[in-house]
Parts: C-alpha cells; structure tokens; sequence
C-alpha cells in the first residue's frame, strides 16, 4: 500500500495533496472539516437572525395588533409613512443623534488622553491597580449602573445632593429637572464606556512600530506631528473600530434612560429604542413596531457603512 502511494506521490511531480485525517470511514479533508464544523453556526446564524429580520420586514407592511382579534391587514406603506408624519418620532431620532454624538465624542476624546498618560507610564508605581480601576465601570451591567447612579441622583438622600449642599449649593432634581436629566443620563454613559475607548486607545497606540517613534525622537519631532503622522497613520484603524462599535451600541441605548427616567420627565430622556420598546411592547402594534425597527437598523447600518467607507478609503490612499 506504502509502495502504491509512493508511486503516485512521485507521478504527481512530488507533490502532497490536502492534508487528510484517517478514520475507520472514508478519509476526511480539513477543507470538508471545516465546513463541518461552520454548519451548526451557519444554521444558529439563520435561525436567529436571518429569519427574525426577514418576518421583521415583511411585519412593517402589515397592519397588525396583539390585542386585535382580527388577523394582519396589508397596508403597504402606510406603517413608513405614519411614522415620517410622526413628530415624536423624529423627536426622539433626534435625541438619539445628538446622544451618540455627544457620547462617542466625549467618550473618544478623554479615552484618547487618557491612553497616552498611561502608555507614556509604563513604569508608574501603581499603574495596574490604576487601570484596574477604570476598567471596573465597563464590566458592570448597565441595570447595575442604571440603579446606582439612580441613588446617587436621588433629590432627598442622594449622595450628589448631599455634597452640593455640603458646598452651600440647593438641592438638585437631576433626573426631575427636564434640562438636566439628558446631561445626567450622558455623564452615567461617559463613565461606564470612557474605559472601554480607554482600551482601545491603547490597542492603537501598542500597533505603532517601536523603529518609527525612536527615529521621531531622534529627529526631534514634535509631539504634535509624531501624532499626526506616526501613531496616527497606524493606529486610526484600532480607534475607528472602536468608535463603530460605541456609535453602534449608542444609538440603540435603552437601558439607562429607562430605568433612571423612563423617558422623562416628559419624553426629554426618550431615545428611539424607548419609542419602539412603548410601540411593540406597551401598546402591542406589532406593523408599525416592525416598520420602526427595520429603520432604526437601516440607520445603524449606515452608521457602520459611513466608517468603514472612511477605513477604506484612508487604505487604500495609503497603498498609492
């Protein structure tokens, strides 16, 4: 048998086929292992998620209600329409816009600043325990968070209060007074996910090549152009990756504001996910709850789009 697969070794110019694995059965090739082993994911994959946004997208063109006896009507366009004459909802797009904005910038910026400080402190006494420490707020779930800072917030034992009028300040409503609770929602996410762009920050800045900042040093240039020119040219994919992934997880916020506010007071803190969370779940129209979400993911997806059109096209500027 030896000799046989000698022979046909040689005839095939010496070299190896596929590397196989030998059963009692038939012998099977990595290739087809492979493809073994993705079948069970693929399938999940369709099962939770390709089917859901197919029965999604074909529930939108459906007048359609939970409570209603009647069986689904066929209206066409008319969930889209409903909710482009709808100015509550354009009022809380809006709010969501201008939240991710504000989040992601902020969020960016300080987990920026603060991955340089710690990536030029390499031996600081203390640094471990320090990034051990900002780290802590990104494991914590946001109900956990949400219920916290709910204390915190709190106008009659609240501990915010409690400094405030320790400073000779008046007691503050932060989640009562319709100018602050959007700020005070904000500032619960910058310190829960400020870590996280902390992490990435230092993911970007460990893929700059050690060669290429010790010849800006010994060129003497300076800060403001090393950043510009080195860590930025290698590092932007790093950060741009995890500012779609924080715009991404931004505009779908809902469980902060709904468990400190429950959109209020009024609808200031109601983000879109709360609208479609009262549509489908509170007042069960399953059509125009379908319709709104197959939006809401349109737009995500073009959030994504937009980035990695920008990743893209700085690639391939970088290859002419």
């Amino acid at each position: 048998m030896m000799d046989v697969l000698e022979v046909n070794e040689r005839a095939a110019g010496g070299k190896r086929g596929p590397q196989t694995f030998r059963s009692g059965h038939p012998r099977l090739s990595t290739q087809n292992v492979a493809r073994l082993l993705i079948v069970p994911v693929m399938l999940f994959f369709v099962v939770w998620n390709v089917i859901p946004v197919l029965w999604m997208v074909g529930l939108g063109f459906y007048q359609y209600s939970l409570t209603n006896p009647t069986p689904p009507k066929f209206v066409g366009l008319h969930n889209y329409l409903s909710l482009a004459n709808d100015a509550g909802v354009w009022w809380s797009f809006g709010r969501t816009l201008l939240f991710v904005i504000l989040s992601v910038g902020i969020e960016t910026a300080l987990g920026a600043a603060l991955a340089f400080v710690f990536w030029g402190s390499v031996r600081l006494p203390g640094r471990r325990l320090a990034l051990t420490l900002l780290f802590a707020p990104m494991v914590l779930t946001p109900v956990a968070a949400g219920t916290f800072f709910k204390l915190i917030y709190d106008p009659t034992f609240g501990v915010a209060n409690y400094i405030i009028q320790v400073l000779g300040g008046p007691k503050v409503d932060f989640l009562g007074d319709a100018h602050l609770a959007f700020l005070s929602i904000l500032l619960v996410d910058i310190w829960m996910w400020t870590p996280f762009m902390i992490l990435i920050g230092l993911a970007a800045l460990g893929s700059v090549p050690t060669a290429e900042l010790e010849a800006a040093r010994v060129d003497r240039l300076p800060f403001h152009r090393t950043v510009a020119h080195v860590i930025w040219e290698h590092g932007k994919f790093v950060l741009i990756l995890g500012i779609i992934l924080r715009t991404i997880e931004s505009f779908k916020i809902m469980d902060l504001p709904y468990l400190m506010t429950s959109g209020g007071p009024g609808n200031k803190t109601e983000f879109i996910a709360i609208t479609l969370y009262r549509d489908a779940f509170n007042n069960f129209m399953m059509g125009k709850s379908s319709a709104l979400a197959l939006i809401t993911l349109m737009t995500a997806i073009a959030f994504t789009s937009i980035f990695l059109y920008v990743l893209h096209y700085q690639r391939e500027r970088k290859t002419i």
